[in-house]
């Protein structure tokens, strides 16, 4: 290629390369213009909105002062809306204590006027005193001068002048006294037995320690005695229960204290008589069986008792001298129903009267239980029956109430008072015991008797089974306020003399009868 085309070629690159570098500065210098322009366009948009915001938040924040400035001004108004009224508050209560201060100075004007008039009126009784005394023995002088009786014989003569009306009085106050009580309630009476008296008491004991056992036949009878007696001694020995056998017909007698050893002897008795084998090898077999059977009826009997009086956590022990009740009898009531009711009437007065309910359940529910083996042990049977539980594990609040409520100890505790109130009022409720004819008779002639030795009694009567006495007065002797001093008297006596049951009411009936003829 020629030579001048290369230089033409170079020429025309580097003339091109010169016009691009210009017209490419061109560009970029209109490119800065553009961008110098948008930058100042959105500068003045921002301030421009910048402006604005300022004047939003200017007017918020007037408004938010102008809200605040006014809620600070009706907080204000409250709070002095509300001084106001403790202000004219004070100024009342203010005015009131004047009022009372004044009252008060006029009550202490008053009492201090009074205290005065008081200390006046003693004195002047005083004075009167002194003259009346003065009046009186110049009376009586004037009286031994006239009558011609000394000091002590006018003595004498008043006092017997005044002894009708001194009677008359004191009826008077009896009868007043006797209608208060019986508002306020009838007096509880209750019986005291001891274990000595209901172990020898020649009245009960044909009640407590005997069972008859009916025969098919009078053969049987020598049957059970056996060939030179060998059966009866054998059953005797066996069982600790002595067999009476007499002229009675088709019956023979059990007889034992223990009355759990004596129901085994029943039992025993009945199976032998029944099964026809009667030897010393079968009593001794019937024994064995009809001692676990009673064990096992016994158990059943306190866990039945404990269930219903609702008494949880006793000692196996207690329930099993408790089962032993199902067999013993008191006057003819039986221990199981005594227990439950005494445990009722307990509960039911411990919650009337906000005592502790749990240990008047378990105290009522215990507190005969030293009966079970009064037979065994020495002593009362409260006091036996406390130690017992005491043995066993129950606190001394229980323990406690089973020794007081035959006041063995005295009484500590509103517990033991409503155990020993509630045994009394399951004992006294008619019906409860029973008493064998002979002591029957006797406390109505005990009654009678003891009403007919008040002077102005005409006959009395025993009525009601003997819980009431109704008494019939000579009108002319005892007059209406000296029928209720014997009344009173009577029932006294009655108290100191005699041992019953529940409680006894006395009635005086005075009737005055006059009879007139016409002719």
């Amino acid at each position: 290629m020629d030579p001048i085309a290369y230089v033409l070629c170079a020429a025309c690159l580097v003339v091109g390369a010169v016009v691009g570098a210009v017209a490419l500065g061109l560009i970029q210098r209109g490119r800065q213009r553009d961008s110098e322009v948008l930058a100042e366009r959105i500068r003045q948009e921002a301030i421009t909105e910048a402006r604005t915001i300022k004047q939003e938040a200017q007017a918020e924040m007037r408004e938010e002062l102008t809200r605040r400035r006014t809620e600070l001004e009706n907080e204000e108004k409250a709070w002095r809306d509300e001084l106001g009224t403790k202000e004219k508050e004070i100024i009342r209560l203010e005015e009131r204590l004047q009022e009372r201060s004044e009252h008060l100075e006029q009550r202490e004007t008053d009492v201090k006027r009074g205290q005065d008039e008081l200390q006046r009126k003693r004195e002047s009784l005083d004075h009167k005193a002194r003259e009346l005394d003065e009046m009186v023995e110049q009376e009586r002088e004037q009286l031994v001068k006239i009558s011609g009786l000394t000091t002590e014989d006018a003595k004498d003569l008043l006092l017997r002048s005044l002894e009708s009306d001194v009677t008359r009085e004191a009826s008077k106050i009896i009868r007043t006294i006797t209608e208060d009580a019986r508002e306020r309630g009838n007096r509880e009476a209750r019986k005291i037995l001891t274990t000595a008296i209901q172990r020898c008491a020649s009245d009960q004991v044909s009640e407590i320690c005997a069972s008859a056992v009916a025969l098919p036949s009078e053969e049987i009878k020598g049957r059970i005695i056996g060939r030179e007696g060998r059966n009866i001694r054998s059953f005797e020995a066996i069982t600790g229960v002595n067999l009476i056998i007499d002229d009675t017909p088709d019956t023979v007698v059990l007889s034992c204290f223990d009355p759990v050893r004596r129901e085994i002897g029943r039992i025993m008795l009945e199976n032998l008589v029944n099964d026809g084998r009667i030897h010393p090898g079968r009593i001794e077999e019937l024994h064995e069986k009809t001692t676990k059977e009673i064990e096992e009826v016994m158990w059943k009997a306190g866990e039945d008792l404990c269930f219903e009086v609702g008494v949880v956590n006793l000692h196996p022990e207690l329930i099993k001298l408790l089962g032993r009740m199902k067999y013993r009898y008191s006057y003819g009531q039986n221990m199981i129903p005594h227990l439950k009711e005494v445990t009722q009437l307990c509960m039911g007065l411990a919650s009337e009267l906000g005592a502790n309910v749990e240990v008047c359940r378990r105290g009522a529910l215990l507190h005969d239980i030293g009966k079970s083996v009064s037979f065994e042990r020495e002593g009362s049977h409260a006091l036996v029956g406390a130690e017992l539980c005491k043995k066993y594990g129950e606190n001394e609040e229980v323990v406690h109430c089973i020794a007081a409520h035959h006041e063995d100890v005295p009484m500590e505790t509103i517990e033991a008072v409503l155990v020993q109130v509630s045994d009394a009022l399951s004992a006294a409720r008619p019906g409860a015991r029973r008493e064998v004819l002979d002591t029957y008779v006797k406390r109505l002639e005990q009654l009678e008797h003891i009403a007919d030795s008040f002077r102005g009694v005409e006959r009395a009567f025993a009525i009601q089974a003997g819980r009431e006495v109704r008494i019939m007065v000579k009108p002319e002797e005892v007059d209406d306020q000296e029928a209720a001093k014997l009344a009173y008297d009577i029932s006294q006596k009655i108290e100191q003399e005699m041992e019953y049951p529940g409680q006894i009411k006395v009635t005086v009936v005075r009737e005055l009868r006059q009879q007139a003829f016409a002719k």
